[in-house]
């Protein structure tokens, strides 16, 4: 982000009780996990290590102050104690992917990619996890106490295409997975960044017919970002995107699908479940004519208060806020599920195409208009209740089975 001032919360408007903006969200939180495998800890009176450098933070939050001048206490009134000596955000510290970011033990990181065909009739969305947030086996493991994020790795592909639709998630513990800096294997898939593209090298089988989803995907990023945000008020959830408009070539044998169009690609990260802060969000990230990209994240938590994250991501690396539309109800789901879009008052987002209904997440393809413009956005909701509801993680396995024999 090219901005050095510090901005403070304020409302985004006059009597909207329990709401708070976010357009200046880039808060120098809890710097997270190391590089290095060694899965350091917390400052205290030992001796954890970094082997990469940390990246830097684009602005701060006024009550947490670094440390200055590499002298023990801080240059302002933010305390020392507690603090993360970390990377952050699943990158490195010129914002390319970096893989081997250490995640504690009950927390998670993940990378979604997701992509358009230039023709608009093919899709994809790519999410790889550490410390899977929708797995029913991370969430029972962490019952007792907390659970290594090694041991609860996927790769989630699902290829949106006209007759080939494909859908998998095949859990894997830490013997089938392999983290360093450049690389992230997951069992026979791999995720490989190279300086300049990421590589998704994909052999998975599908859910619930086990039919072979194999090939290629290349994304070329046309700028990456440094910029991350807290989603929660404990700011222990955080998200930002890496390469928020990129060209991508899909060369899949299985199914046999060949395209090339425009891609998104950016990181979560948390240092808990996020059934503990959240209710539901809504997430949209479109593409402007002048080659920005609009994300809009529309957090609601259980205190109640709600965040309301809008910014722009221009192509010359530049990142600025923007005042986001109201929100408008669209129609539910076949699951019931209520989903929510931030679009002009005058316009009501209409569903392009419903990519997935399950009974606490969907995904969908939605024209409306942002910022004057007629878009296409790629938009999801999610409900926490629902994930956690007893019914659904108990459904859960059918969907997301872990590594079993025939698909190893």
């Amino acid at each position: 982000m090219r901005a050095n001032r510090i901005y403070s919360t304020q409302a985004m408007w006059s009597g909207a009780t329990g709401v708070q903006s976010f357009n200046y969200p880039n808060i120098a939180h809890g710097i997270q996990s190391i590089v290095s495998g060694s899965r350091g800890s917390a400052v205290r009176p030992s001796n954890p290590w970094m082997d990469e450098l940390i990246p830097a933070l684009q602005c701060a939050d006024p009550n947490r102050e670094s440390l200055s001048g590499g002298r023990q206490r801080p240059s302002g009134s933010g305390g020392s104690n507690g603090g993360f000596v970390r990377s952050t955000g699943g990158r490195s510290a010129d914002g390319a992917p970096q893989f081997n970011q250490a995640v504690d033990p009950g927390n998670y990181l993940w990378w979604y990619i997701d992509g358009l065909s230039d023709d608009g009739q093919h899709g994809f969305s790519i999410i790889a996890f550490v410390g899977s947030v929708f797995s029913p086996y991370y969430a029972w493991a962490n019952r007792s106490q907390p659970a290594d994020a090694n041991d609860y790795c996927a790769l989630n592909v699902a290829i949106y295409s006209p007759g080939n639709k494909r859908w998998t998630m095949t859990e894997r513990g830490g013997k089938w997975i392999h983290r360093d800096q450049q690389t992230f294997q997951i069992g026979p898939s791999a995720l490989h960044w190279d300086g300049k593209c990421l590589t998704i090298n994909i052999a998975e089988r599908a859910i619930p017919f086990g039919q072979k989803v194999a090939g290629t995907i290349k994304v070329y990023p046309d700028q990456l970002f440094q910029f991350t945000t807290p989603l929660d008020d404990a700011q222990k959830h955080r998200w930002g995107p890496i390469a928020p408009s990129a060209r991508v070539e899909v060369n899949m044998q299985h199914p046999a699908l060949r395209w090339q169009g425009h891609a998104y690609f950016d990181s979560n990260e948390g240092d808990e479940a996020i059934s503990v802060p959240f209710t539901e969000w809504d997430w949209s990230r479109a593409s402007l004519k002048d080659g920005s990209t609009a994300v809009i994240y529309d957090v609601r938590q259980k205190s109640g208060v709600e965040r309301l994250i809008a910014m722009r991501f221009k192509p010359d690396g530049g990142v600025e806020p923007f005042e986001a539309p109201a929100r408008q109800a669209l129609r539910k789901t076949g699951w019931r599920i209520q989903r929510h879009m931030r679009t002009d008052s005058n316009t009501v987002a209409s569903t392009s195409k419903l990519l997935e209904d399950t009974p606490f997440y969907a995904r969908s393809i939605l024209e409306s208009t942002l910022l004057g413009e007629k878009v296409t956005s790629m938009h999801e909701t999610l409900n926490v209740p629902r994930l956690v509801a007893t019914s659904t993680q108990l459904m859960l396995p059918w969907r997301m089975p872990r590594i079993p024999k025939i698909f190893s």
